[in-house]
């Protein structure tokens, strides 16, 4: 991974890049901020660059030479990655290292790292990964008697605030005297949540969340339309990760605003044949497809009476979406927003508990007929 690859932040690159080059780096780095911003795409950049044999006039790493070749693999010799893992069945230790293959393969296919993909990667999605005391203790005994070939050993640890107070206590002796040839790099998403002794003790840098501009560019390189990826950027708050998996429902979501569209015009129209068609429709969509057209419904009323404020920056809406509230939302006002959404919200209780979703749904065609013509 070298700079180039990694999009944005010159400013941080910048950082690293003056580090390393006037070889005072400190022990350890903490580069925080939010999620799916490429921190550890820099981090890996930053190593790499460290360990570069023929950096760049243009202060990046060669990419050709055996220490970038290694990095480009993962495999290079003094670098130790450290990661939230769960314990495996039958018990025993629990390191990275057990899941080093699978790690591997995740910031391959995932470079911006997508906790809830490593969450899938580890087969339990309801999983609390951490990193274990065993860790912090094979930490300690790699970096004690490790060989090296390069200057330094650097260990890219991704989110410390997941480190058990144990394995901190492990770690923290060596993290307040280190051996001089050794980097923690940490890339958190939650630096209020790691144990403020380890964190006290860290140079932190902060790595901000993409501009919409910056995000839409990214997305257009990943092969989104121009549409899409501007969408995408301005409802994602910066997050790749978010962008791409809001990408993967597009289609589920165009779905969820043509049936939210088609009720509140017929409604308003009071065609109340075609509003049991409707809700005959719905209800083959399934209970949780249901229940998250429900959800989607909810958001929708909520960003439409928030328009009424003329604040643009609180919507979270896509072109289409912006394009139909800009008509609708005069019909959601004080005097029915409240019903609305506890309309919507009884719904979803109601096939939550397996009611019958054709009478729910249009019980609630009905009603909103009622409600969308109050003033």
């Amino acid at each position: 991974m070298k700079f180039a690859d990694v999009p944005g932040h010159d400013d941080v690159k910048r950082r690293l890049r003056e580090m390393a080059d006037s070889g005072h780096i400190p022990h350890a780095l903490l580069l925080e901020g939010p999620a799916g911003t490429g921190k550890f795409m820099l981090a890996r950049a930053f190593a790499q660059y460290v360990h570069c044999t023929n950096r760049t006039p243009e202060g990046d790493s060669c990419g050709v030479c055996p220490s970038c070749r290694q990095h480009e693999t993962f495999n290079h010799i003094d670098t130790v990655f450290s990661f939230p893992v769960i314990k495996r069945k039958g018990g025993g230790t629990t390191l990275s290292d057990d899941y080093i293959e699978e790690f591997r393969e995740f910031m391959s296919k995932y470079p911006f790292m997508d906790f809830e993909q490593w969450l899938l990667a580890l087969d339990n999605i309801n999983a609390q990964p951490m990193m274990y005391v065993e860790e912090g203790a094979e930490l300690v005994r790699r970096l004690t008697y490790m060989a090296r070939r390069s200057d330094f050993k650097i260990v890219l640890m991704w989110l410390p605030e997941r480190l058990k107070e144990e394995t901190a206590n492990k770690l923290l002796k060596l993290i307040e005297e280190p051996f001089g040839d050794t980097i923690f790099v940490m890339v958190s998403d939650m630096p209020r949540a790691i144990l403020p002794t380890i964190y006290s003790r860290t140079q932190r840098v902060e790595v901000k969340r993409y501009e919409v501009a910056e995000l839409t560019a990214i997305l257009r390189g990943m092969g989104c339309d121009e549409r899409l990826a501007y969408d995408l950027a301005r409802v994602s708050e910066g997050n790749v990760n978010t962008a791409l998996r809001l990408s993967e429902l597009s289609e589920e979501r165009a779905q969820q605003f043509t049936l939210f569209a088609t009720l509140m015009r017929m409604a308003y129209q009071r065609k109340v044949l075609e509003l049991r068609k409707w809700s005959e429709e719905v209800a083959k969509l399934g209970r949780e497809t249901s229940m998250q057209f429900i959800d989607y419904s909810t958001r929708l009323i909520r960003e439409s009476f928030l328009t009424h404020l003329h604040m643009p920056e609180l919507l979270t809406l896509d072109s289409r979406e912006t394009e139909f509230v800009a008509r609708f939302f005069p019909f959601i006002n004080e005097k029915n927003v409240e019903d609305l959404i506890r309309l919507f919200d009884d719904a979803r209780r109601d096939i939550a508990a397996n009611g019958n979703a054709k009478i729910v749904f249009f019980d609630v065609a009905v009603r909103v007929i009622m409600l969308i013509r109050r003033k």
